[in-house]
C-alpha cells in the first residue's frame, strides 16, 4: 500500500479545502454532498452525535455560520481510495480553547466522501 500517492493527496487537500470553505459559509448543499449518503456515516460534534446520513442532513440544517482558522492541518492517503485529513482549529468564538477535527475520506464513484468526522474542544 502506498502512503501519501502525490495525486491521491493532492485531490484529498483539494476537497478538504472545499469542505472548509463550504463550512465557513455554511454552504450546507455542498456539505451533504461531501458527506457520504449512507446509515453507517458517523459525525460526533462538540456535544452531539449523528448516526447515518439523514442525522447530519438534519444537524446542518440548523446551523449557523462561524469563523474559524486552522493549524497543523495533516492529510494522509492510504492507497488511491482511502485518507485522513486531521486539523487543530481556533474559533473566535471560543477564546481559550482549542479545537481538533478528524475526517475519514473514501473514494467513491461519486467523488471523494466523508465516512466519519470527529470534531471536539479541549482547554488550550
Amino acid at each position: 500500500m502506498e502512503i501519501n500517492h502525490p495525486e491521491t493527496r493532492a485531490e484529498v487537500e483539494e476537497i478538504f479545502a472545499r469542505y472548509e470553505t463550504a463550512l465557513l459559509a455554511n454552504d450546507n448543499e455542498t456539505l451533504l454532498s461531501l458527506f457520504l449518503d449512507s446509515p453507517v456515516t458517523v459525525r460526533y460534534g462538540v456535544s452531539e452525535v449523528q448516526h447515518g446520513f439523514e442525522e447530519v442532513k438534519g444537524f446542518r440544517a440548523v446551523q449557523a455560520p462561524f469563523t474559524r482558522k486552522l493549524e497543523r492541518t495533516v492529510i494522509t492517503t492510504y492507497g488511491r481510495d482511502f485518507a485522513t485529513a486531521s486539523t487543530l482549529f481556533h474559533r473566535p468564538d471560543f477564546p481559550g480553547a482549542i479545537g481538533r477535527q478528524m475526517q475519514t475520506w473514501v473514494r467513491t464513484p461519486h467523488g471523494w466522501k466523508v465516512a466519519a468526522a470527529h470534531v471536539s474542544m479541549m482547554p488550550a
